[in-house]
Formats: C-alpha cells, structure tokens, sequence
C-alpha cells in the first residue's frame, strides 16, 4: 500500500469520525426546566420534547427553537377606547399568560402574541364601549373580570392561558381631567362645610345645656336656701312653745315678727284685735312664720332714688 493510500485512508477514517461526532452531537437534546422543544419530521409535527435529555434523527427531525411555559406578563401599549358617553379616554393595561400547550402555540395561530395584544384592546373597546365614563373610572375590578373570561375562552385554542388581566391606567383627555379635579374641589369643600356647621351647632347645643344646668342649679340652690330657712324658723317656734317663754320674750319676738312684715318679706298679714294680748301675739307670729314656710316672698325690688 502506497503513502497516497494510507493518507487517504486515514483522512477517511478521520472524516467518518467527525461526521458520527456531529450526528451524535445533534442527536443529542437536553430540555431545560419550564421549556418545551417542537420536533418536526420532514416538516411534519412528530414529537414535543418534554425537561430532561431527549434523543433526534438529525438526518431527518428538526427541533424549534425551546418554548418557555414559564408565566409571563405582557405590557401592551394604551388603547384608545370611546366610552358610551363619547369620551374618548385612553386605558393602558397588562396581560398574565402562560403556554400550556406549545403544539397548539406553535401551529394554531400566527404571531401569538400580536394576536394576543389584537384580541385584548378589541375586548376592552366592546366592554368600555358599554360603560360611561363615571362607572369606567369606578368599575376597574368588573372590567377585569368580564376582560379574562373572554379573552381566556379566545385563547384556549391557541395553547395560552390567561391567569389575570389588570387595567393600569385610566387617562381622560386633559379638559376631562380638569373638570373633574374641579368637581373633586368643590365636593370637599362641601363636605369641609357641612362638618363646620356640625362642629358649631353641637357648639351651640352644649353651650345651651351648659347655660339649661346652671339655671336648673341655680333654682335648686334657691329651694334649698328658702326650705332650709323656713324649716329653721319652724324649729325655733317649737322650741320657744316647748320652753313657755315670759310675757316679755313673747312680746319682742312679736315685735320683731311686725318688723319682718314691714319689710314685705311676708305674703299674708295677720293683725291680732288685741296688741296687748301676748298669747294673741305669739299666734300671729307663727302663722307669719307658718305662711312665710309655704309661700316663698318674691324678691324684693330695688330702690329707685328718684325723688317724686
């Protein structure tokens, strides 16, 4: 065997070595975690290779790029919507999805996630579409709702599914926007309003029971001193009767019992026949007394000093 032949054969050899490397290489596919690989055959769909070590024909299957079945979040540009009151707002919202089927995701539909981004503004023009702006601005968990259980039945055949659909941002056009902080403006000045005339009128209320207490007190205060004298006046003629007092005693108390009428301190005037009398006198003056206890005087008026 010639130098020629050896050399080939060796080169051959070497050739035939590197290509069952390279087959095998290729043949070999490791799946990472959360991902799937698509395997077609001739450009027929033959297998979906599932997390862990997988083994191709490279001469004849071709594997796709790895799918990514992890949960994603897709940040849509705003959307301009009409409501039914014709105001045209702007609404930006987010997307949670996940592929759960990566044959369905792969060959179902075109571009799956422009789709998806279509689909979404669609359904959220035909729900806001229906609402006015008030209830837009006040609504945000229906819309949410109502978005995910069509956009999620949409889907299904796509191999993607929904897991939760949030409006963002809300924006009005600017004069909307001002006359709204207006309304906000005076809404709270309304409520600062009423909460003063509140505050004052319970003012106005304690201040009144306060003055209602002090008059009642104040009478009570009164009562008491009048029965407290009465009861006073009474006890000393019970002890002057009990203690048979001389003729002299009985006439200065009675003189004393005429002053007291004197100074109109007394509503009924007894004037016994007989000044004399000195048992007469004594009477007098208990029913003076007597009438004084039942019968409280009314307070006596000022002097005026003018002279007539």
């Amino acid at each position: 065997m010639t130098p020629g032949q050896i050399a080939g054969i060796v080169i051959g050899g070497v050739a035939v070595l590197l290509t069952a490397i390279i087959i095998l290489l290729r043949s070999v596919r490791i799946v990472r975690q959360e991902t799937a690989v698509i395997v077609e055959r001739f450009g027929k769909y033959r297998i979906t290779l599932e997390t862990g070590f997988n083994w191709i024909n490279p001469l004849f299957d071709r594997a796709s790029r790895p799918i990514s079945l992890k949960e994603q979040v897709a940040d849509f540009k705003p959307s301009d919507v009409i409501t039914k009151d014709n105001v045209k707002i702007k609404i930006d919202d987010v997307v949670f999805w996940q592929v759960v089927d990566a044959r369905l995701f792969t060959y179902a539909i075109e571009r799956p996630l422009q789709a998806l981004e279509n689909i979404t503004a669609t359904t959220l023009r035909n729900i806001i579409g229906e609402m006015e702006l008030d209830d837009t601005l006040t609504s945000r968990e229906y819309v949410n709702t109502k978005m995910h259980a069509i956009i999620d039945a949409a889907t299904d055949t796509w191999g993607i599914k929904i897991h939760r659909v949030e409006v963002r941002n809300i924006m009005p056009p600017p004069a909307i926007q001002d006359s709204m902080e207006k309304q906000m403006r005076a809404e709270r000045e309304r409520r600062q309003a009423i909460l003063q005339a509140e505050g004052e009128k319970r003012a106005n209320i304690l201040v009144a029971e306060g003055e209602k207490q002090s008059a009642i007190l104040r009478a009570e205060a009164t009562k008491i001193a009048l029965l407290t004298e009465a009861e006073g006046q009474a006890e000393a003629i019970e002890r002057i009767t009990k203690a048979n007092p001389d003729a002299a005693y009985l006439a200065l108390q009675g003189f004393e019992a005429l002053k007291v009428l004197g100074e109109g301190r007394a509503t009924t005037i007894i004037v016994p026949s007989e000044l004399q009398n000195i048992a007469t006198m004594f009477t007098t003056m208990q029913q003076v007394i007597a009438a004084n206890a039942t019968n409280p005087p009314a307070p006596k008026a000022p002097r005026s000093n003018k002279t007539t």
